[in-house]
């Protein structure tokens, strides 16, 4: 319990009570970023899918032969034994509940495969179905249910810290029926905590440099239609994560309700993508941006080779969460991907900021020194293996944040790998002065869920405390404006539960306040706002509406990731409603869909907000006078 002799709860004990959490899970922390942090593996043995798969008679399914899948197991669970045996790092004390929160979507890789099931019915593989051409060569899928499926198909190639090339030609049909590689990456923690692993059933593949795959869904080939076009960022931060991991990423439902083409990716993270060593000459000067280069290639992939599939060069829209939201948010901003997308979808993930060069330079220095390198063999860590680089990145990352944060004075809630402003590939902070220019006629929504950071779900303590104990814990951060802060809560929340003054987001509600309001003000392309408040049944209710709870909604997939949502009356009856706002807005760019009240567009002087819950309803500036407060003790970003 996170309590003193005077039984007070206080943001010091209740940072310890994580840490000694954090010790159980056998966590390994190094600088805190949201979404993408670092995370042990249980020791839980490495298993296949199993799925049941009617083969034509004409071709078995041969992307992995037995000798090959082996080879796979070893690569993994040799990678599984280099990184649990790995040093471990002190935790960021900033992290708090955010740390272990973010462990639940878009977190490192690990070498544990749950999988996500797939949709029922007969499975038709064979030579002569679901073969598609693409510029490199054709690919041979499998057709489920009226659906294509292709997995793993790749869209570009690239040289370690290098900008993505095309991805070479083939002959013959490249069998595109199994995810391909994720990027290397920690280890995740979840797997220690049994009932996040039950919930969200990760599915975590197996490691490699040749990541750059997508993965697509679709209801029909080369029938002239021009369906709309989805693209998913996984969450993750810009460290973590992959286009498979969550049984929620699955596109056969949307797809299917929809009549739209579904495309996941993978692409570089972490110190793969994001390592800037510009400062080494200019044969590194993109390798700060070369993860979000991939995102650009895969983009023109799409755009490329998508009518093959049945989709609309001319319709696509790029949507993600938490980091993926992240992605998205750079992606406006990003001239090179101008024209490639034409609508967005930010959840739980407005980045307003991204890193500076200045800092960005500085992780990359620490790398080499991490490493003992001096400037003239810089060329030695495209040599090296990946695990002891990423090892050094981790430490890099960690040493840098704990020094901006001793010169400055002040906490970062975010630190670590990001795009960098470059002036080159990244010219200008996203959104900070204000909306980018070159999306200023792209519709864009933006949302979070009420409870992100479900301090609750962690803490037993917080479940059942008194308002009076609440009260304690709020006036070590507002002070003597706690008063304030209680009053534009009730105002904002009438009848609320005194576990709600804890439970409420206020990290990404603010920022994505903010992105809508910059939005707005260009008076281009609209912008809509939502909250999504239900709350999972699942386990008791302890993840109420968490970070990543609104994706299987969004997906149409509350039943597929049941695990999650329950998959219940309730929670399909507002997956039907959420993914058809979802297809709205793809389609037309307005998101207003049956069973849902009139949604207006956001604006500074409306801040109309469609709130998702059983009954969903709009409200307008709910929660004004409560962020004023809460913007008043601001947490520092990049």
């Amino acid at each position: 319990m996170c309590e003193n002799k005077d039984k007070k709860l206080n943001i010091s004990c209740f940072t310890a009570c994580f840490e000694q959490k954090c010790k159980h899970l056998n966590l390994r922390a190094s600088a805190f970023k949201p979404p993408g942090k670092s995370f042990l593996h249980a020791g839980q043995p490495f298993r296949r899918n199993r799925r049941n798969i009617a083969i034509g008679k004409s071709e078995q399914v041969n992307n992995l032969s037995t000798r090959s899948l082996k080879a796979s197991q070893r690569q993994i669970i040799n990678f599984k034994k280099r990184y649990t045996t790995m040093k471990r790092q002190p935790l960021s004390m900033l992290a708090l509940a955010s740390l272990l929160i973010l462990s639940s979507c878009g977190q490192t890789a690990g070498v544990k495969t749950a999988g996500a099931q797939q949709a029922t019915g007969e499975i038709i593989a064979s030579s002569e179905t679901a073969v598609a051409q693409t510029e490199s060569g054709k690919v041979g899928g499998f057709l489920q249910d009226g659906i294509y499926i292709y997995k793993g198909i790749p869209y570009a190639k690239a040289e370690r810290f290098m900008p993505p090339q095309p991805a070479d030609k083939w002959e013959g049909v490249r069998s595109s029926r199994m995810f391909g590689p994720t990027c290397p990456q920690a280890v995740r923690m979840g797997w220690g905590a049994d009932e996040h692993a039950f919930a969200f059933h990760w599915d975590d593949g197996y490691p490699g440099e040749d990541c750059l795959r997508v993965n697509i869904w679709t209801p029909g080939l080369n029938d002239g239609k021009k369906r709309p076009v989805m693209v998913w960022l996984h969450g993750g931060g810009y460290a973590a994560g992959s286009g498979q991991e969550l049984p929620s990423y699955d596109g056969f439902n949307l797809a299917k309700k929809g009549d739209a083409v579904v495309v996941t990716l993978n692409h570089r993270l972490n110190v793969l993508g994001f390592l800037d060593l510009s400062a080494y000459g200019d044969k590194y000067a993109k390798s700060g941006n070369a993860g979000l280069l991939d995102l650009v290639a895969a983009l023109q992939w799409v755009n490329k080779n998508i009518a093959a599939f049945g989709g609309d060069a001319q319709n696509v829209t790029i949507f993600g969460q938490s980091g993926g939201g992240g992605k998205v948010s750079t992606l406006l901003a990003t001239p090179s991907a101008k024209g490639l997308y034409h609508k967005a979808i930010v959840q739980s993930g407005s980045m307003l900021r991204t890193m500076d060069a200045k800092y960005s330079r500085r992780i990359g220095a620490a790398v080499m020194d991490e490493l003992g390198l001096k400037a003239s063999q810089i060329d030695e860590l495209q040599k090296m293996p990946y695990e002891r680089l990423l090892a050094a990145g981790e430490k890099a990352v960690a040493k840098v944040k704990a020094e901006v944060e001793k010169e400055d004075g002040i906490s970062t809630f975010i630190f670590g790998w990001a795009p960098t402003v470059d002036g080159d590939v990244l010219p200008a902070q996203p959104f900070d002065p204000q909306a980018p220019a070159q999306s200023k006629d792209v519709p864009v929504m933006i949302g979070t869920t009420l409870h992100e950071f479900t301090m609750s779900t962690y803490v037993p303590a917080f479940r059942t405390i008194t308002k009076e104990k609440a009260v304690e814990f709020l006036k070590q951060r507002y002070g003597d404006r706690t008063d304030d802060f209680l009053a534009a809560f009730e105002k904002a929340y009438p009848g609320y539960r005194p576990k709600d003054l804890v439970d409420v987001d206020f990290v990404f509600r603010p920022g994505a306040v903010e992105q809508a309001r910059l939005k707005a003000a260009q008076q281009g392309a609209p912008v809509y706002m939502y909250m999504f408040a239900w709350e999972s049944p699942v386990l008791d209710g302890m993840f109420r509406s968490t970070h990543c709870m609104e994706i299987p909604f969004a997906f149409n997939n509350a039943v597929l990731h049941a695990s999650m949502t329950g998959g219940g009356a309730e929670a399909q009856a507002l997956a039907e409603k959420m993914s058809g706002a979802w297809l709205n807005f793809a389609r037309t760019g307005n998101p207003n869909a049956e069973g849902l009240p009139q949604w207006d567009a956001y604006t500074e002087e409306g801040g109309a907000t469609m709130f998702f819950n059983n009954r969903c309803e709009v409200k307008h500036h709910h929660d004004k006078e409560l962020l004023e407060v809460v913007r008043a003790f601001p947490t520092r970003g990049f």
